[in-house]
């Protein structure tokens, strides 16, 4: 964490509470001040204090460079995050990188030791975040954890329009969260986002008002959730609802198998109209990173392609693949 955003969490906290000191160890005790009218001490178990406390050693994520741009989230959301331990790396080390399951749980513990997701005062979870988000913020604790540029991800260019004949061709570009592009929104429902709702408030001829957003950790992994437990049951069950589903359902909390079922026996209702138009709107609601950027070539400044990769697999996130960059 840098310096300044660290003395700015403690200056917060001493222009709010009249505190002059803090201990060495960065946290807020019971010091307090005797001014001109009474003695003021600092209560431990103010919320203030603990949420004060916990972001010691965490850096504020701005939450306009996200692929979402922010704007699905409530005004008091606040995503901070740290630098991975060792710890944490030894056990994202353990992934299996053929199985998909582990792979996201691995991503997803990345997330849980290393942010502090905040509502004001109060603690969030992790599953707030916007599935479209989540790469941003692992990259973004990446970033912390290898500041000096120890460890650089290089994706290779798939497509280069260098024609000169005397280029000295771009190969790679390095993976980061600057380099990112992000889709953009589509001008067909931009025109109906919602700053009260957070969402998409899209008003329809013949189906009233459809309110969608691009869903959360927590919402993909319950309907993830309940589809593998049906496929492992050897159940049938309607894949196309959950093509849609996600992103008409906002909160994960206490949304489990039985009203995951509920809303998919409610969808069976529809008409193939509105149907059709939700599953496009899904469609158009894609705010994540794209799968393929461009970029000028640094050489001769003809476009070249770059497929988003992570070269080594995906434990080269946090696991050094090049040791040569660590030998002597």
């Amino acid at each position: 964490m840098s310096n300044e955003y660290e003395e700015s969490i403690k200056k917060e906290f001493a222009e709010r509470e009249g505190i002059t000191e803090v201990t060495t160890d960065n946290k807020v005790t019971d010091l307090g001040q005797v001014d001109s009218h009474r003695m003021r001490r600092v209560d431990p178990d103010d919320p203030e204090v603990k949420r004060l406390n916990e972001l010691v050693g965490y850096i504020k994520l701005d939450l306009g460079l996200l692929p979402s741009g922010g704007r699905f989230y409530r005004e008091d959301f606040e995503i901070h995050i740290r630098a991975a331990r060792v710890g944490e790396i030894r056990d994202f080390s353990t992934m299996e990188e053929t199985n998909v399951r582990d792979i996201d749980e691995k991503l997803n513990s990345i997330i849980v030791q290393c942010s502090r997701i905040m509502y004001g005062t109060q603690r969030g979870s992790y599953k707030d975040i916007l599935e479209e988000d989540r790469i941003y913020v692992i990259l973004s604790i990446r970033e912390l954890t290898f500041k000096e540029g120890e460890h650089k991800l290089m994706m290779p260019v798939k497509d280069r329009g260098c024609t000169t004949g005397t280029c000295k061709a771009q190969d790679s570009v390095e993976l980061k969260t600057q380099n990112l592009q992000f889709n953009e929104e589509d001008e067909v429902i931009a025109k109906y986002y919602d700053p009260g709702t957070k969402s998409y408030a899209v008003e329809t001829k013949n189906h009233g008002v459809i309110y969608m957003a691009p869903p959360t950790i927590g919402v993909m992994r319950a309907v993830t959730d309940y589809a593998r437990k049906k496929e492992e049951a050897g159940q049938s069950w309607d894949k196309s609802m959950l093509m849609i589903l996600p992103y008409m359902q906002r909160e994960w909390r206490g949304w489990a198998e039985r009203e995951i079922f509920s809303a998919i026996t409610e969808f069976q209702g529809w008409s193939a109209t509105k149907y059709s138009l939700a599953y496009r709107l899904a469609e158009k609601m894609k705010v994540g990173v794209k799968p393929e950027f461009t970029f000028p070539c640094k050489s001769c400044g003809a476009e070249i392609t770059v497929p988003l990769s992570f070269p080594g697999g995906i434990k080269s996130l946090f696991i050094i693949q090049d040791l040569s960059s660590e030998l002597l």
